[in-house]
């Protein structure tokens, strides 16, 4: 196919490459040529890609018409390869935070969190109170303290809310799997700890949600397939569960996912499409689908996901939540699957950015002892959240062309929530240019589908392709015609970027950037049993979300507004790497000037019955 052979850009080195407002790179928007497919269509699509005779020519004509040929395969640049987006620890100075002990069990670590949040006094802002707010863990934690409700009332209010959300007429497909027994019995241990006033943590009795891609007893881990856990089978917690047990938690079952995390929509066709509580006719987005649904639908005010090209931060901002996902290596990702180990990590999805710290102090730490790394542990700092009006002089960057590559509503809110930032607390926003976002778009694509099929390999060698949805037995194909040497420009790619991102940190102290470029769009009925290939939609919703996942960055993503149509908007910040307090300090002066305008979804489960 040399004839067909598309030119490959020869990339500047990166000393010479201009970061700054008045830089000449251009800003390519997504070039995505492919349209949506489903039904019918989509497996006529997939018989092509699977056949001998045409399979490989539709893939090579895909890859090149999508630029990957151009920008990626036959680029040609000089940056040596990085595969693995590890940071050496350096001290950030950063404010109004406090070192934590790196001896400290997991409740030991959400009592250190629970020390550095405001009062309750100091939460409202210019005397505004929230007109609808989710409850809390701290609520949890008072309610069951005060005996006013117990683990075992909220318990069997939640099993009846699984049931009735999962079945006509509601099919909001929240979980892949859940046991009631299990629930019932967690419930029961807890509210004997609680009737002994011998909670373990403030996080005892609180439910929590987990995405099917995390090991967890007693549920087998599909990674949303009806095949994965018939080749590998689940024999324990992953270390980030086992930390949320340590701690008292209840966990309530194992959340729906796009199959293999491999879309950006939640449509799965084995399990059902994850529905958005703030309208059940439109997508929660992916690929942890299903744990930003129910901490939209109040049935846990946490769940984990895993964010590997924007899994976490995607759907919270879709489903109106916080999304957090730390900087790699922050958290263990031991009993994780192995779809992403370069760009995935576990991450919070929470309905306070005050919630999503007290998980992430349970869940991060140490690397068990049977993982090892040659990089020295990096030192935890939590921020004290009540003195985040003492931090000053914060200076956001923002790439004007990216930042506004959505759409108009997502454009305007994004930018009040920023002049806000900037008329409360005085932060200032600087002008750059990060060049090359399309490349490492696509850079990022090959890495997570080339990790995908190798961390599988054994078992996709086993597959019958019957079992998989017809979505991603397209997404296996275009997986598995990505080569060694495109793997290799993909990281040379990754490496300029992360040059890139570190010259920007010299100047900044977070990126901010809309969290997706669209809001959520609707579920049509015929990709119900097929799944979807709609490849726009899903650049647009990965747009702001690829630094996070392939440079290894930590990122937060806040609500903070709704469309025309009342559907959730979040503002995304990024940070250095190891930056996770300034981050959540970021988050939590961005949620005190937006929380009084939150709305209360379509579907919504009170739980502590205070409505």
């Amino acid at each position: 196919m040399g004839l067909f052979r598309a030119k490959g850009v020869v990339y500047k080195p990166v000393e010479n490459v201009n970061l700054g407002p008045d830089s000449d790179e251009f800003y390519l928007q997504a070039n995505v040529k492919a349209p949506r497919m489903a039904g019918f269509p989509v497996k006529i699509f997939a018989w092509f890609l699977e056949s001998r005779i045409f399979g490989r020519f539709l893939l090579y004509i895909l890859k090149r018409n999508n630029l990957i040929h151009k920008l990626v395969t036959n680029a040609e640049l000089k940056e040596s390869p990085v595969y693995v987006p590890m940071h050496p620890f350096e001290e950030l100075n950063e404010q109004e935070v406090k070192h934590i002990d790196s001896g400290l069990s997991p409740s030991e670590q959400v009592q250190q969190a629970i020390n550095c949040l405001p009062l309750p006094s100091q939460k409202i802002v210019n005397g505004l109170k929230p007109s609808f707010r989710r409850w809390t863990i701290m609520d949890y934690s008072k309610a069951y303290s005060s005996g006013e409700i117990t683990p075992c009332m909220v318990a069997e209010q939640l099993v009846t809310a699984i049931r009735e959300s999962s079945s006509p007429p509601m099919d909001m497909a929240f979980f892949i799997n859940y046991d009631a027994e299990d629930i019932l019995r967690q419930a029961k241990e807890s509210t004997r700890r609680y009737e002994r006033g011998e909670p373990i943590s403030a996080l005892d009795g609180v439910p929590i949600a987990i995405k099917d891609e995390i090991d967890c007893r007693p549920y087998p881990t599909t990674g949303g397939t009806k095949w994965l856990h018939k080749f590998r089978s689940c024999k324990g917690d992953a270390c980030c569960v086992m930390r949320l047990r340590s701690c008292g938690a209840v966990i309530i079952g194992k959340t729906n996912m796009h199959e293999l995390g491999a879309g950006t929509s939640g449509i799965n066709p084995h399990y059902g499409a994850t529905r958005n509580p703030y309208n059940p006719g439109m997508i929660s987005g992916g690929s942890s689908s299903g744990s930003a649904a129910v901490v939209a639908a109040g049935l846990c005010p946490v769940a984990l996901g895993v964010d590997g090209g924007g899994s976490v931060r995607m759907p919270a901002a879709l489903c109106g939540v916080v999304g957090f996902k730390p900087t790699f290596g922050r958290v263990p990702h031991s009993g994780v699957l192995p779809l992403n180990w370069t760009v995935g990590m576990v991450g919070v999805l929470a309905g306070t950015i005050e919630d999503a710290f007290i998980v992430y102090a349970a869940i991060n730490g140490p690397l068990p002892s049977h993982e090892t790394s040659a990089i020295p542990l990096p030192k935890v700092y939590f921020p004290l959240l009540q003195s985040t009006n003492s931090v000053s002089n914060v200076i956001l960057a923002r790439y004007g062309e990216w930042f506004s590559d959505c759409g108009d509503d997502i454009r305007t809110c994004c930018s009040q929530a920023l002049h806000q930032l900037s008329e409360k607390f005085g932060w200032k926003t600087v002008d750059v240019t990060i060049p090359d976002i399309e490349s490492m778009r696509l850079a990022h694509y090959l890495t997570i589908g080339s990790e995908c099929t190798a961390g599988l390999s054994s078992y996709l060698e086993k597959l019958d392709n019957a079992e998989s949805g017809w979505d991603l037995r397209v997404a296996l194909c275009v997986y598995g015609s990505f080569s060694g040497e495109e793997y290799i420009k993909a990281q040379k790619l990754r490496s300029r970027q992360m040059q890139f991102h570190r010259n920007i940190f010299t100047k900044a102290d977070v990126i901010v950037t809309p969290t997706v470029g669209v809001t959520a769009y609707p579920i049509f009925d015929d990709a119900l049993k097929t799944g979807e290939l709609d490849y726009i939609n899903g650049a647009a919703l990965v747009r702001y979300q690829i630094a996070g996942n392939f440079l290894g960055l930590p990122a937060v993503t806040v609500p903070v507004g709704y469309d025309k149509n009342g559907l959730p908007i979040g503002l995304q910040f990024i940070g250095r790497p190891w930056s996770e307090p300034t981050l959540i300090h970021i988050a939590y002066a961005m949620q005190t000037l937006c929380v009084s305008k939150y709305r209360k979804p379509q579907v919504f489960y009170d739980l502590l019955q205070k409505d």
